[in-house]
């Protein structure tokens, strides 16, 4: 494990990166936490929230912030699988075949409205998040790294929509839901917008977040904290084996392994976040709703009752206790 005394130096660079985005972005530090952990845990962000929330300002400030490109997809039901990856094109001149990379070759991704697109584009996103590389003609390029991907929903409009598969959808590392601001943030927000433009500070690079992410893999994270996230998803599959006795008929499939894995990088990216190079239950708790919500699948009779998966997934956690903290001196030592 890398000495903890380079921790301040990496808290302090995320600190200044955050910074530099909020004098942009009003509020939504929730949200603004989650982007950097995606970032930092190297997954995906699904976002679902009504227009207006600044959803696409964020991405774009980040990417000016640590100098990476940034491309912006809206997403509609004529869209192909080529408008997204890219094709080959022939020049009638010399006769030869030219390949012309698509939008997905960005450090980060803004896909607008996923659920506009019908299902063979929407496979062509999902299979680039997961590969990290797109097959033209034969030929594989691999998409620049740092590489995030966020895909927005609208929950308000379901007309024209082609909803994600539930086995699509977990290729997420979290669903992230977006609210309106509050009226106080509401009045900054405009006084922000129609004020002065705000000149952003680069205060990072690409290479400076490849680093973070490699140290992010560093961070330790206790077997007990390992096995509270184990037995957290093993309780959406099996909520009876877990004292859950009448959840069974509210769920009809649980998380998967992926939702565990998500746990344990979230909570280690969390932890850097946070200035340690040790992972608390806390970094989990904080992240199990974000993590959970979208590969819950309710059943009829759990719809019927008028519950979502927040519901349950906040009964799961009620049920089942986090490991107790470490004392400092022991998480130190391992």
């Amino acid at each position: 494990m890398d000495d903890l005394s380079q921790t301040p130096d990496t808290a302090e660079l995320m600190e200044r990166i955050l910074y530099e985005v909020k004098r942009v972005v009003v509020g939504q530090d929730r949200f603004l936490e989650r982007v950097m952990v995606a970032l930092l845990a190297q997954g995906h962000l699904l976002v679902e929230g009504v227009p207006g929330l600044a959803k696409t300002l964020t991405v774009k400030t980040l990417a000016q912030v640590v100098q990476g490109r940034v491309k912006r997809i809206q997403f509609t039901p004529d869209l192909v699988p080529a408008d997204l990856v890219g094709t080959r094109l022939y020049n009638q001149k010399t006769g030869d075949f030219s390949t012309a990379l698509g939008p997905v070759f960005a450090n980060l991704l803004l896909a607008d409205e996923i659920n506009r697109a019908p299902a063979k584009v929407q496979s062509a996103l999902l299979e680039v998040m997961q590969e990290r590389q797109v097959t033209i003609a034969g030929e594989s390029h691999r998409v620049p790294e740092p590489f995030l991907v966020m895909a927005t929903q609208n929950p308000i409009e379901t007309e024209g929509t082609y909803p994600l598969p539930e086995a699509q959808v977990d290729r997420f590392m979290m669903k992230v839901t977006v609210d309106y601001p509050s009226d106080e943030e509401e009045v900054a927000i405009v006084e922000r917008v129609t004020g002065p433009a705000i000149a952003v500070q680069a205060v990072a690079s690409t290479e400076q977040l490849a680093a973070l992410q490699a140290q992010c893999r560093e961070v330790y994270v206790d077997p007990s904290l390992v096995q509270y996230a184990v037995r957290l998803v093993s309780a959406t599959r099996q909520p009876e084996r877990h004292g859950l006795k009448d959840m069974g008929r509210l769920i009809t499939f649980g998380a998967s392994p992926r939702a565990t894995i998500s746990l344990v990088e979230g909570a280690r990216a969390l932890a850097l976040m946070r200035g340690r190079r040790y992972a608390l239950p806390e970094d989990m708790v904080d992240l199990v709703p974000d993590v959970l919500r979208h590969r819950v699948v309710l059943s009829y009779e759990g719809l019927a009752e008028g519950l979502s998966s927040d519901d349950l997934v906040a009964r799961i956690m009620k049920q089942i206790a986090p490991p107790p903290r470490p004392l400092e001196a022991e998480a130190r030592v391992a």
